[in-house]
């Protein structure tokens, strides 16, 4: 997750091309002291003013003691100001550009208390021995411009290490006294994270072709460097994401990437490094997922800048590039698999919070993350099957080139592909940006006629209203397994298409692979879709039920008629009847699978999957996604050999109503 900056210099970014050219020769100097063990801090900072009144804003707990200009010495004021930042106010004498400031105070203490819910909203200033972190926007630096140049010197305890983005231009770790480092970031940057703790240093240096050999390091607290191979792994591996990336957008616009540890469950990628939290560092498939994730966010949210007045595009492209992308190389199942995700995900939004793509801007809840990763990805997977693989390419490589270092709307974005497709996308770009929810998309009607040897496919796709301009996908299966997938236009709430086949197909199926964001069908435990694997006996006995239940839209149609599903109790209410009641309940069983399948080794995570269970670790739950089909389809399997193994008198048989 890219960290947006304050949120004054959102509407910035609206700024023309001229201003904003005009406004990138702003430039700030740095140099910090700070003391995390006392939170004591404190900065002199020369600045390039803009203007002969030039205006900030501080922490509330930092207090400007000099102003001065040219030597001259100048007044300084504080104004009125709500929250924790306070506006201030200097007056330049007349042509002086470049201003002075002296600041200093006695910083917040780190709030061990804070969680990945509470750090999704924000995080003001905080210092503490065992870390510190000094957020741009959060008021530690005036800044310049809403994009600006910069170099930081910082000082601090010899037991310390810190950094900021940008270039290590020198640092000294002497044996005593104090540890010094200076940075510069030549780019255009829109804001200046700082961080600092008792972090141990590990560094590969690589060379380039191009642009100079990299840095690539890790700032670990000692007993996370001391795991066997952690940080050997992070550097090999952010390595390996750098040169993917190179390859496919663009040249690595930085010297450096460093993967520093957080003690709050922070997941932040910020120009030439990311911050992550020390136990979600710890967990096995990070490097794997979120590592090459903050890896792309240099390309996109920190090489390309995100005009957040219209909309972030970077979460949803970064996701569709990083998380998606390994998904697909490792096998379609998995893909189809994070698909799903999104859309259960989304399914789990109440309708009324359903907001439109175009207006995200940053995820502060479950809401905004269904829509601004899910959908925004989503949108990536339907725009790489609208105008193909090597067009799609074409519009990332020309996007990047176009726009690197500058501010990007979507705007930008559709016309990088546009030219690549070499057609316009606006109605594309429009429906899923602009519209709020997900199209319900579902087959009306199909007959198939014979036609001469051949057969005649008259198909009926309804959609919810006002429709979608929809490429649906469907699924065509025959006698012997042999199916064939066709892409049906759907532009109108109900449309037929008729399609000449060679042979009238057995059965019909509806966007089996998830390719079209849109309603998923059915919600369960927790209100998130639940796929259940089904062993061989299980199919049995249910296409035994389907004889005798017909084509009901439930297994186990309600005897009213209506197309409801039964009462949650009436398995309850069955086992009463059974004079059952007295000595077990229906989650009896759902307890004897589970002490049963402990028993046998499976994995836990596999069993508390397949029972729907909601993962109690927050931290582990917002990373792991996995829905483990394969693993949980043999312990099923394992599981009806074993029961069908029990002696008949121990075994409840049902006919469903049939003479036995």
């Amino acid at each position: 997750m890219r960290r947006l900056r304050a949120a004054a210099c959102v509407s910035v970014f609206t700024l023309l091309a001229g201003a904003q050219a005009r406004l990138l020769a702003a430039q700030l100097d740095l140099q910090v002291e700070l003391d995390p063990a006392a939170r004591r801090f404190a900065a002199v900072a020369e600045v390039d003013a803009p203007a002969r009144e030039f205006r900030f804003a501080l922490h509330e707990s930092l207090e400007v003691s000099a102003a001065s200009a040219n030597g001259q010495a100048l007044r300084s004021e504080r104004l009125d100001g709500s929250g924790p930042l306070r506006a201030w106010r200097v007056v330049l004498p007349a042509k002086s550009t470049r201003l002075r400031l002296e600041y200093a105070g006695t910083l917040p203490a780190l709030d061990r208390r804070l969680d990945h819910r509470a750090v999704l909203h924000g995080l003001t200033l905080m210092a503490a021995a065992e870390g510190s972190f000094l957020p741009a926007g959060a008021g530690w630096y005036p800044q310049p411009a809403p994009l600006f140049t910069y170099t930081v010197s910082l000082s601090l305890p010899g037991d310390q290490r810190a950094l900021v983005a940008g270039r290590l231009l020198s640092e000294e770790a002497p044996a005593a006294g104090r540890y010094r480092a200076r940075f510069e970031f030549a780019r255009p940057a829109d804001g200046i994270d700082l961080m600092a703790g008792p972090y141990r240093v590990r560094e590969k240096i690589v060379p380039r072709a191009e642009g100079g050999p990299l840095r690539l390091r890790t700032y670990f607290f000692p007993e996370l460097d001391a795991m066997p191979g952690l940080a050997e792994g992070y550097l090999d591996d952010a390595q390996r994401y750098l040169a993917r990336y190179a390859g496919e957008i663009g040249a690595y616009p930085f010297t450096e990437f460093s993967v520093v540890a957080s003690p709050l469950p922070t997941g932040f990628g910020m120009p030439t490094l990311t911050y992550l939290g020390a136990e979600v560092l710890k967990l096995p498939f990070i490097r794997a997922t979120s590592l090459g994730h903050e890896v792309l966010h240099n390309w996109w949210g920190n090489g390309v800048f995100v005009d957040y007045a219209r909309g972030n595009w970077s979460e949803g492209l970064t996701t569709f590039m990083a998380d998606y992308a390994y998904k697909d190389a490792e096998s379609a199942a998995a893909a189809r698999e994070m698909r799903l995700g999104w859309l259960r995900d989304f399914a789990s939004v109440p309708a009324g919070s359903q907001a439109a793509l175009a207006a995200f801007r940053t995820r502060t809840h479950g809401a905004a993350a269904a829509v601004g990763y899910g959908k925004a990805a989503m949108l990536f997977v339907m725009l790489r099957d609208e105008i193909g693989e090597e067009a799609f390419r074409r519009g990332v490589r020309g996007f990047w080139q176009a726009q690197r270092f500058k501010v990007a709307s979507w705007r930008e974005l559709q016309a990088a592909f546009e030219q690549a497709a070499g057609r316009s996308l606006a109605g594309f770009f429009d429906q899923w940006l602009n519209r709020a929810g997900a199209p319900d998309v579902r087959i009306a009607a199909a007959r198939a006629t014979p036609r001469g040897g051949r057969a005649q496919l008259a198909l009926t796709l309804e959609q919810s209203s006002p429709a979608y301009a929809l490429g649906v996908p469907v699924e065509l299966v025959y006698a012997g397994g042999r199916s064939e997938m066709r892409r049906i236009a759907l532009m109108q709430p109900r449309q037929t298409a008729t399609l000449e086949l060679a042979a009238a197909p057995e059965g019909v199926r509806l966007d089996p692979e998830l390719r079209l964001w849109r309603r998923p069908a059915a919600k369960m435990k927790a209100r998130l879709d639940h796929i259940s694997p089904l062993s061989d006996q299980a199919a049995a006995l249910l296409q035994e039920l389907c004889a005798i239940t017909g084509n009901s839209a439930h297994l186990v149609p309600r005897r009213d008629g209506t197309q409801r599903p039964i009462d949650p109790a009436r398995f309850a209410y069955a086992m009463r009847d059974l004079a059952l009641a007295e000595r077990a309940s229906p989650h009896c069983f759902r307890a004897t699978f589970s002490t049963w399948a402990n028993e046998r080794g499976f994995r836990l995570d596999a069993i508390e999957k397949q029972l729907a269970h909601v993962p109690r670790d927050a931290v582990r739950a917002a990373y792991d996604r996995s829905l483990l089909i394969d693993e949980r389809r043999t312990m099923m399997q394992a599981w009806a050999d074993y029961l069908t193994t029990l002696e008949a008198e121990n075994v409840i048989v049902s006919h469903f109503g049939r003479a036995a």
